[in-house]
């Protein structure tokens, strides 16, 4: 299994960091430290884990992760590979996990490039492994929802019914981290659900794939986090919260 980032994004309601940066490169540690990105805590996660191996997909300002690929391998003791999402500025993130499909063959733990988070969840998602789980979302059932999360309707015994940003907050059982483990015996059904989604409508979020399989007959599990502080970070409200919870990491 190897660890998948997410960072072709470009971040634009952070300008202006990502003037210059994607969104996975802004930092994120105290003011004075401009070395400490969310990029960063997620390979010190993935590293922790045990994961020696990291498939970047990159797009905007790709520059800026290809200068630090170096220092960031040995920083992490870690080897990227890093995949060029040629639409990243023009087509949403179906398509960037969906350049992303041969690695996926190989069993990942995906995260976001924007979701600041403690290691607690990546060792949940491999203590919830077996049987016949092939995809497992990180879900948080403690927070208060509003509008704009990635909201997730699960039933016992059929894992995720619905995922969409689209529904009454007070019908879901909770809200998607953007981590996911995804083992690669679900690769190929993945990758199809995912052309499907954004060759449907090209601004579709990787998650719209996650319903397709699920509409499909695919069964999507999830484990809960539990109680611990993350946040996805959209703006600078965001930002400021991401830089609070990553000093306690």
């Amino acid at each position: 299994m190897i660890g998948l980032v997410l960072a072709a994004g470009a971040g634009r309601r952070l300008r202006p960091y990502t003037d210059t940066l994607p969104k996975a490169l802004v930092p994120v540690g105290s003011r004075d430290d401009e070395s400490t990105t969310v990029l960063d805590l997620t390979l010190g996660n993935f590293a922790e884990v045990g994961l020696t191996e990291v498939a970047v997909v990159v797009g905007y300002r790709k520059e800026a992760v290809h200068e630090r690929q170096a220092a960031l391998e040995s920083r992490y003791g870690v080897k990227l590979t890093l995949i060029d999402n040629d639409r990243a500025e023009e087509w949403n993130n179906a398509y960037s996990l969906w350049c992303a499909r041969d690695v996926l063959a190989e069993g990942v733990i995906l995260a976001n490039g924007d979701t600041v988070h403690p290691v607690s969840v990546e060792r949940s998602l491999l203590a919830a492994r077996g049987g016949d789980r092939r995809i497992i979302l990180a879900l948080d059932t403690v927070k208060e929802l509003a509008d704009e999360e990635m909201k997730v309707i699960t039933e016992p015994g059929r894992g995720v019914r619905r995922i969409t940003k689209l529904m009454d907050p007070s019908e879901a059982t909770g809200e998607y981290i953007g981590v996911t483990l995804i083992e690669g015996s679900a690769a190929a059904d993945l990758a199809d659900a995912l052309r499907t989604t954004f060759e449907r409508d090209p601004d579709l979020y990787y998650e719209d794939g996650y319903q397709e399989l699920v509409n499909r007959g695919v069964t999507i599990d999830t484990t809960p986090i539990g109680d611990v502080p993350w946040v996805e970070i959209d703006n600078h409200d965001d930002l400021a919260r991401g830089r609070g919870i990553a000093c306690l990491y």
